[in-house]
């Protein structure tokens, strides 16, 4: 089978072998192959949950119980502050 790249994932997968990570085009391609499908599964394993997710997400904006911007955005900080010191 031939197949015909991009020129960006075709130098993607010449600088994966000349990492010397991996052997040959065959290697890198399988190895994406194998990672894809692991995420298929994992969303198909996890469909559910994030479908009920975000149906709890709209009925929380529905509601009027959002973030705006700013707010989510001190809150993360918030959160990276109590990480960093947690590491200590």
């Amino acid at each position: 089978m031939t197949i015909r790249l991009k020129p960006d994932p075709e130098k993607g997968i010449t600088e994966a072998i000349q990492t010397g990570a991996h052997r040959d085009s065959e290697e890198v391609i399988d190895q994406a192959l194998a990672r894809l499908h692991d995420q298929d599964d994992w969303l198909s394993e996890e469909k559910e949950e994030i479908s009920e997710r975000i149906e709890r997400a709209f009925a929380h904006y529905e509601r009027g119980e959002f973030y705006t911007a700013g707010r989510a955005k001190a809150e993360m900080a918030r959160r990276k502050a109590e990480w960093l010191r947690n590491r200590q």
